[in-house]
């Protein structure tokens, strides 16, 4: 689209956009292109663009998405990948994991945490940069108070779980996630499942969607309530 002026892209070019991506993506990924887009134009209507009167988008359905996928820990599982964790070649892998599952924080939220961003006295963790792009603040419990003791630290690092061999975040712990997870015979597991896990370990403790909501940093409650099934067999 790029040799079109913005006027000039109708629902026709558009379509064919979308087609072609779907046939190399997934229906999700296809669909935020569509959002985006959307997006894009109605933005362009509201700044009341020269030519922009309409949004060729209007009427264009999403691609439907089966992959919700909820896949949550039991505690045996969680013991079973702790004793692989602490056989892992990468010394920091066991934190990073023991982080996301004592918090519920996105991966990338624990790869690029600072010590600076952890008020021990107050007990929270303010993640400045996330996915909302508004700051989102993370009770301290006291695992976690008892797991930040234990991390090792590295004279004038910033980051509160660096690769020792660079002093600078992770870009990616897959390969060591991968060996650990196969090793605790839990292939199917992915970083982004410890997420869930601690929601449900959460709710199945008693707790609310709502403080589930806030901790998480859904800005829309219904990203949560697919968690509420959780809620009634706790009930």
């Amino acid at each position: 689209l790029g040799k079109l002026h913005l006027d000039e892209i109708d629902r026709h070019s558009l379509l064919k956009l979308f087609r072609e991506h779907r046939k190399t993506h997934k229906p999700g990924s296809t669909n935020r292109v569509i959002v985006i887009c959307r997006y894009i134009f109605n933005l362009a209507i509201k700044w009341d663009t020269p030519g922009m009167k309409s949004n060729p988008t209007h009427g264009i359905d999403l691609y439907p998405e089966n992959n919700k996928r909820e896949r949550y820990l039991s505690k045996d599982e969680v013991n079973r990948l702790y004793v692989q964790l602490q056989k892992s070649q990468n010394t920091q892998l066991l934190y990073i994991v023991s982080v996301l599952l004592l918090t519920g924080a996105r991966k990338r939220e624990v790869l690029d945490a600072k010590w600076e961003d952890f008020d021990l006295e107050q007990r929270v963790w303010t993640i400045q940069f996330n996915k909302t792009g508004q700051p989102r603040y993370i009770p301290i419990s006291d695992g976690l108070l008892t797991l930040l003791d234990r991390l090792p630290r590295f004279d004038g690092c910033p980051w509160l779980l660096p690769n020792p061999e660079s002093m600078k975040p992770y870009a990616s712990i897959f390969g060591s996630w991968n060996t650990a997870r196969k090793r605790a015979g839990l292939p199917d597991v992915r970083i982004h499942d410890l997420r869930h896990s601690f929601a449900s370990f959460l709710i199945n403790s008693g707790r609310s969607l709502y403080e589930v909501q806030k901790i998480l940093g859904h800005t829309q409650s219904k990203t949560t309530q697919r968690y509420a099934h959780l809620s009634q067999e706790s009930l």
